[in-house]
């Protein structure tokens, strides 16, 4: 069963620096990702974890929680300890959480 976490915990964690991968495609995270997040679309994650830790939690994020669910099953498969956000970039948004712009990841 995937492991889901909240905006709030997500808020929490990630002002004490978690580790956030966004699933979306380039295009909407150019569009706006959580500062820091990293990308890693879904459509070809499994050669983009290179940069994904395997010694802490892994906050996966898509836009509104159905990717980030799938993904973090595979994660969690591949030996990751993965959460997904519930919600997504969407409700990241809709609680005041700020957005990053462009190809930076923070």
């Amino acid at each position: 069963m995937t492991q889901l976490v909240d905006i709030p915990t997500l808020r929490a964690r990630h002002a004490d620096g978690a580790f956030v991968l966004d699933v979306r495609e380039p295009a909407e995270y150019l569009s706006g990702h959580v500062p820091g997040a990293v990308l890693a679309p879904m459509s070809r994650i499994t050669s983009a974890l290179g940069p994904v830790p395997r010694d802490r939690v892994v906050h996966v994020i898509c836009q509104s929680g159905n990717r980030s669910r799938s993904m973090t099953g595979l994660l969690t498969s591949l030996g990751y300890d993965a959460v997904s956000v519930e919600g997504g970039t969407s409700a990241w948004v809709a609680a005041g959480g700020p957005l990053v712009r462009g190809p930076l990841a923070a």
